[in-house]
């Protein structure tokens, strides 16, 4: 596959643990969006799986824990983690050196 030229430096981030310190917000929201839908999920459990997209971690949930759920149950799911997450959105903040290390580039 042919790739364009871009007209200069170019870079790119994930925003989310590498940017921004977001982990734990996730770890909370993917817990009360797994609680409402009756799933009770330890932590750590949940802990060691964020970086990963949302799909990615559900399918990881399933097959670790054997839970079968429909498709309308995963986005239910889905919709609940965003949702929980972007009531968090407040206490995210940036990780160290990130405003310096963007301003510089």
């Amino acid at each position: 596959m042919d790739y364009p030229e871009l007209p200069g430096p170019a870079f790119l981030f994930d925003l989310d643990g590498t940017l921004i310190d977001s982990v734990y917000q996730h770890v909370i929201a993917w817990r009360s969006a797994l609680s409402h839908l009756g799933i009770d999920l330890s932590v750590w459990r949940i802990h060691r799986r964020i970086g990963m997209s949302g799909g990615l971690f559900v399918s990881a949930l399933l097959r670790e824990t054997g839970l079968s759920l429909t498709r309308s149950q995963i986005d239910e799911l889905q919709q609940a983690h965003a949702d929980a997450y972007t009531e968090q959105l407040d206490s995210v903040r940036p990780l160290p050196g990130a405003a310096d290390l963007l301003a510089e580039l």
